[in-house]
């Protein structure tokens, strides 16, 4: 039996598996199977297992938190830092589009949630500065991904840089509800 690793949402799973666990394949989640388990979820992929407890589940739907309540230990800061890249860069391009031609309702909704995720992402990574710290730890970046981002782009894993991308995308969203909504 593979050794399961542990999420606190359904969503960080997928993205977990999409980030790491699909060998880099795009939407590798779709592929992902989910299986009702005494704990709660476990979805699988290949030989990867995560388990999502029932209760991390609930809180997490119950709160509006995407990925979850606490810290993540499956994603680590820097990758939630590429993470929040991607759905920010997949926003801009897909509201370029839209201002075009707004006439398309799910393009609004994929959208809006870009946004939304990548405020979130980089939110999950401001999780992991302790109260008061400007910069993150090496020890806080565990993957592969993360300490490539650490050593190559430092800058933006700091707090300040960090909380600057969090106002840039809610302050996006914003302005495409305000200019698309109604």
């Amino acid at each position: 039996m593979p050794e399961r690793g542990l999420a606190r949402s359904l969503v960080e799973a997928y993205v977990y598996f999409d980030l790491v666990a699909g060998g880099g394949e795009a939407g590798a989640s779709r592929r992902a199977v989910v299986e009702q388990d005494p704990d709660g979820w476990v979805v699988r992929l290949g030989g990867t297992e995560v388990l999502v407890p029932e209760e991390a589940e609930v809180v997490a739907r119950q709160a509006g938190l995407i990925f979850g309540t606490g810290l993540s230990e499956l994603i680590d800061p820097g990758q939630w830092v590429l993470i929040a890249t991607t759905y920010a860069s997949r926003a801009l391009e897909g509201a370029l589009f839209f201002a075009a031609d707004p006439s398309d309702p799910e393009a609004f909704g994929r959208i809006e949630t870009d946004w939304r995720f990548a405020a979130d992402a980089v939110a999950e990574a401001l999780k992991f500065f302790p109260g008061g710290a400007a910069e993150l730890s090496p020890d806080d970046f565990w993957s592969e991904m993360g300490r490539a981002l650490r050593e190559s782009e430092p800058h933006r894993l700091t707090r300040q840089k960090l909380e600057s991308d969090l106002a840039f995308y809610r302050q996006s969203l914003d302005d495409f509800h305000r200019l698309h909504d109604g």
